[in-house]
């Protein structure tokens, strides 16, 4: 059943907590999803928080925390002592959840926390999560995982099956290894349950198996994913011995955040934010393209003077400056977002650089006639002056065919660069858009004007 968080929830919530009735405050939390929980935990204070959380059970209370926000997750594992957390939540996590909640915590803490963990081997495992880079392959990678060795017969696999089974949420896959832990292949339920009895497992494992090494980039890995539609993913070490897998729920929080980063980049947010970080955070993600924009500004009214005695003799050419400014930068951020998108789903390889910029020439040749006519028709009818007329309607054109090509060129400069295309939308393309475009609109009304 969907839930859907209301006033009125919450504050029979509220006045349950305010009475400190556990038994009514449990019966309410035992019938929601973790993920329901952890939107209910964003309306509480921390300490009215802390009072539900106790209340849960071990793997409900875990997964909770998990589905938690970075932020509000560090603000309430600063109120819980090492052993709780160890207790209540770590002991009850997957390994590369535990592992992104220790990462969290202050040094000293971490090891408090490891400390507390009963459970040696997952501590170990954590710990060496925690190792890996949080953007690569080994940081997304939990160490729960079901393997059965290629020289096995069917009946010990399918014990081993069941034993490792026990320990883990989801069974996607079966990876087969040898003596040395050597990924060599994986194994389907489906295979395994139309096998013989008696069968080895080398005679029906699937040695095809797609996997990365744990020093791969977190994107890298989600676009494989993604490219493959795989659920999961296993993850060697650069010999080649299975260490972990990648589920899709990892997989999906990856591309989230890398959506989330590319619409940051694109809106002109220079860093990772959330709408509840501190004032400072945001105005020193904001600042920077701001800045350009200013700086764009002001090289926009350098070109405007320029063109001031021309401007003072036809003042009506002011009149369509915003006109022209606004396509220029519509026109950009379309080329550049479709290139963006195309690099970002691994498609921009199949067209060269030419035949992309190209297309995008023509895309812009019938957008920039269309548009054109239309302002040309307009003028024809409300304007008594043909060299104002022929001049908007030029300058559109051009600056169609400009704003398009740079929109297009740019991104695909910065990526063969290893720069982030991301960076060449928004407020980047528009501001130069802005400045080339009026230099182009007063330069051919410079020209009309004298011939006309």
């Amino acid at each position: 059943m969907h839930f859907e968080l209301s006033k009125e929830y919450l504050d029979t919530l509220l006045n349950i907590i305010q009475k400190k009735d556990n038994e009514k405050a449990k019966k309410l939390m035992d019938v929601l999803h973790a993920a329901d929980i952890a939107e209910i935990y964003n309306e509480l204070s921390i300490e009215d928080a802390k009072f539900i959380f106790l209340l849960l059970e071990g793997e409900k209370a875990a997964d909770v925390l998990a589905e938690l926000e970075d932020d509000d997750r560090e603000r309430f594992m600063k109120v819980l002592s090492s052993e709780v957390i160890a207790g209540r939540f770590i002991e009850h996590m997957d390994s590369d959840d535990a592992a992104d909640v220790i990462a969290d915590l202050p040094e000293n803490k971490q090891e408090e926390v490891l400390k507390h963990i009963a459970d040696i081997e997952h501590a170990g495992d954590i710990v060496d999560l925690l190792s890996y880079d949080e953007d690569t392959a080994g940081g997304l990678m939990g160490k729960e995982l079901i393997t059965v060795q290629l020289n096995a017969t069917l009946r010990e696999a399918i014990e081993e099956i069941r034993c490792q089974a026990n320990e883990i949420d989801e069974v996607y896959y079966v990876y087969v290894i040898d003596n040395e832990t050597i990924l060599q292949g994986a194994l389907s339920l489906k295979r395994l349950l139309l096998a013989k009895e008696g069968m080895l497992i080398k005679d029906i494992y699937i040695e095809d198996v797609i996997a990365v090494k744990t020093d791969m980039p977190a994107e890298e890995v989600a676009n494989l994913a993604d490219k493959y539609g795989l659920v999961a993913l296993p993850v060697v070490d650069s010999i080649g011995r299975l260490v972990g897998r990648i589920t899709i729920d990892d997989l999906v929080d990856v591309m989230r955040e890398e959506s989330d980063k590319d619409y940051q980049m694109i809106s002109g947010i220079s860093e990772d934010v959330e709408a509840s970080d501190n004032v400072w955070l945001l105005t020193r993600a904001r600042i920077p393209w701001l800045l350009v924009g200013l700086v764009g500004g002001i090289f926009g009214a350098q070109v405007i003077g320029i063109f001031e005695v021309d401007l003072a003799k036809h003042a009506a050419m002011a009149f369509f400056i915003p006109l022209i400014a606004a396509m220029g930068g519509n026109v950009g951020v379309q080329s550049s977002s479709i290139v963006v998108q195309s690099i970002a789903n691994n498609t921009i390889g199949i067209e060269s650089t030419f035949q992309k910029i190209l297309k995008e020439l023509s895309v812009a040749l019938i957008n920039g006639l269309i548009l054109s006519a239309l302002i040309l028709g307009y003028n024809l009818i409300f304007s008594n002056s043909l060299a104002l007329t022929f001049t908007v309607s030029i300058a559109l054109f051009v600056v169609v065919l400009f704003a398009s090509i740079f929109g297009t060129f740019v991104p695909l400069i910065l990526n063969k660069y290893k720069i982030d295309p991301a960076l060449a939308t928004g407020p980047f393309i528009t501001t130069v858009n802005d400045i080339f475009g009026l230099f182009i609109y007063l330069t051919i009304g410079a020209m009309m004007y004298a011939i006309i």
